[in-house]
């Protein structure tokens, strides 16, 4: 890749004692905040975060919403100056999905692909952005998504990060795909992303549940977190067509009967699950 982002300043967080268990959560709420790098210990996470970003209010309610995290405790770390996009870099590998789907990054060459001619080539730059398929919850979306038969069907990517759902989408053969994120930052590395794979049918807009107002789709896909689904999910019902998929991860097995109760309130019903340590992805129906 030729285009690094400036070096600057960034801020390490450390949390401890992290109890067990706790770690993957934490790191969903982190992310949504601005930090995009972290490196796990027995007992400690590491956050990382550029300086310009940081908003420690934002951490004090994360920690402070949930009890099991009240004994928590967080230090602050200034970070000398580095390419971070180069450190990145040097660990990230491609990720073959289901033998299907191969997500890559800019700065792996075409050539790497050493898989049958059916598999679907995806080109993702992160960035800011929460979506590489490293994630098991990306992954399971992804997964699913695969199973699913989309053709000329309007598909609704929400919280899209990187935008790799939607693209997913896109190849396809969906005809109309929306991707929606609330985070700037989110939202350009999707634009970016989408003509990186030359996707010119999915359209990328800054916004929350109600950019989709009265807009009616085939399949709703939203990877986000326990909290927003279940605020979120009327506004999702009323955008699904009748016989419409709805595929909802980001959260753990045990929140699973709340998404559901939740989403049968809304006159859908749960058709299928899948689960990769601990994290799910239910699917439902209307």
């Amino acid at each position: 890749m030729n285009n690094h982002q400036p070096s600057s300043l960034f801020l390490e967080l450390a949390f401890q004692p992290v109890p067990e268990g706790w770690s993957d959560i934490l790191i969903a709420e982190l992310a949504e905040t601005g930090f995009n790098s972290f490196t796990e210990e027995e007992g400690l996470l590491l956050a990382y975060i550029p300086e310009s970003d940081f908003n420690e209010m934002a951490v004090h309610q994360i920690v402070q919403k949930y009890p099991d995290l009240k004994d928590l405790f967080w230090s602050i770390t200034r970070m000398p100056d580095k390419n971070w996009n180069a450190i990145w870099e040097s660990s990230y590998e491609p990720v073959l999905i289901a033998d299907r789907c191969y997500i890559r990054a800019p700065f792996h060459p075409a050539s790497d692909i050493r898989h049958p001619v059916s598999v679907i080539d995806i080109i993702i730059e992160p960035k800011m952005s929460f979506g590489t398929a490293h994630h098991e919850t990306t992954s399971l979306m992804i997964e699913a998504l695969l199973e699913e038969d989309v053709t000329d069907q309007a598909i609704l990517d929400m919280g899209c990060g990187t935008g790799i759902l939607a693209i997913l989408a896109s190849k396809m053969g969906a005809k109309r795909i929306l991707a929606v994120d609330f985070d700037e930052r989110a939202v350009e590395n999707s634009m970016e992303n989408v003509m990186k794979n030359n996707t010119g049918n999915v359209d990328v807009k800054l916004g929350d549940d109600p950019a989709v107002a009265g807009d009616p789709f085939d399949v709703i896909l939203a990877n986000i977190n326990r909290n927003t689904l279940i605020e979120q999910i009327p506004s999702y019902a009323a955008s699904l067509r009748a016989g419409g998929r709805m595929f909802l991860s980001g959260f753990y097995s045990e929140d699973l009967p709340a998404i559901d109760a939740c989403a049968k309130e809304q006159g859908l019903s749960l058709s299928g699950t899948r689960m990769k340590n601990n994290w799910i992805v239910a699917k439902f129906h209307r």
